[in-house]
């Protein structure tokens, strides 16, 4: 008897969930190009931003890519998509505390940032991976209002993601879809050294 009280129980309150998730559904009717950044001090928000450029392709989808910051890394993710007719802009210039040049970053930062503008134009592109950006605006490489200004002004149904730790409030103001990834435990604190293919 417990057994089946149990049961209607557990089907009662599916059926419940089902409604509101079902008018969720329903609510959700605009048709739109969503704009998400990726932030927080935990890994994953680069890995979780390809994931999406990989659905994406999946589904012959037109996506390009524009990574900041790690450059000169070999990039499992690029050497992949690039077979498959994914573009990328690579600023080349490696993590700032290595270069330790802020002209020469400065530069390379904003000729890179010309080429996102011209994705971020084109509306046969229906989503545009900004990789690390939010790296850029917080060293004031560049400037965080003319971004705002490109993602705003982009085509209706093109779709946006930004990744990088302290992402400014504007982006996030402006974002229809906001993720923090925590950081719990990291191997490399432990001193576990990158794994190509894992990490990278």
């Amino acid at each position: 008897m417990t057994e089946r009280k149990n049961t209607e129980q557990h089907k009662a309150r599916q059926q419940k969930l089902k409604e509101k998730v079902d008018q969720k559904i329903a609510n959700a009717q605009t048709e739109q190009g969503i704009f998400q950044v990726i932030t927080g001090n935990g890994k994953g928000k680069s890995t979780s931003g390809f994931g999406v450029v990989a659905r994406a392709v999946g589904h012959g989808l037109q996506a390009k890519v524009v990574q900041f910051i790690k450059g000169t890394w070999d990039c499992g993710e690029r050497n992949l998509l690039e077979q498959h007719n994914v573009e990328f802009a690579v600023m080349k210039t490696g993590f700032t505390w290595e270069t330790q040049d802020r002209e020469a970053d400065t530069l390379a930062a904003k000729l890179v940032w010309q080429e996102a503008k011209k994705y971020l134009a084109d509306d046969s592109v229906d989503l545009v991976l900004l990789d690390e950006i939010t790296y850029m605006v917080s060293y004031h490489y560049i400037d965080v209002e003319e971004v705002i200004e490109a993602i705003k002004n982009r085509p209706a149904m093109q779709s946006v993601i930004v990744t990088g730790r302290g992402a400014h409030r504007l982006l996030i103001e402006l974002a229809d879809t906001v993720s923090e990834v925590k950081n719990v435990k990291h191997a490399f604190d432990a001193g576990i050294k990158a794994q190509r293919g894992f990490d990278y």
